[in-house]
């Protein structure tokens, strides 16, 4: 095998192309993904919070996890009872995934172009 041959073999890891629809694919299937979560399981967690661990009592976030996998199953009064701040965190965390989908998607249609 040349120099020309490993030259030609090593050019797909330069290529950005497969990392960017490896990534776009990724981005589209959070909210899949999510909502294959079992809820059932997650109601039976015990909790990872620091402050509740210590002190008992539950902090701002408490329920949060919950509450977006409620809602993303459509059952907002079981999210509202999680944890009532989910109606402004889903809005943004909407939006985050929107703004990461659309500037992979723009990127990649750039690289077509250049």
């Amino acid at each position: 095998m040349g120099l020309s041959q490993m030259q030609t073999d090593t050019n797909w890891l330069k290529s950005k192309k497969p990392q960017h629809n490896i990534k776009s694919i990724g981005i589209l299937l959070i909210p899949i993904a999510l909502y294959f979560v079992p809820m059932d399981w997650l109601k039976h967690q015990q909790s990872v919070c620091l402050f509740k661990n210590l002190t008992g009592n539950d902090c701002y976030g408490c329920g949060m996890t919950r509450a977006i996998l409620s809602a993303l199953h459509f059952q907002f009064g079981q999210a509202f009872h999680y944890n009532k701040l989910f109606v402004i965190v889903l809005p943004l965390l909407i939006y985050i995934w929107t703004k990461t989908l659309i500037r992979t998607v723009d990127r990649k249609n750039l690289h077509k172009l250049v």
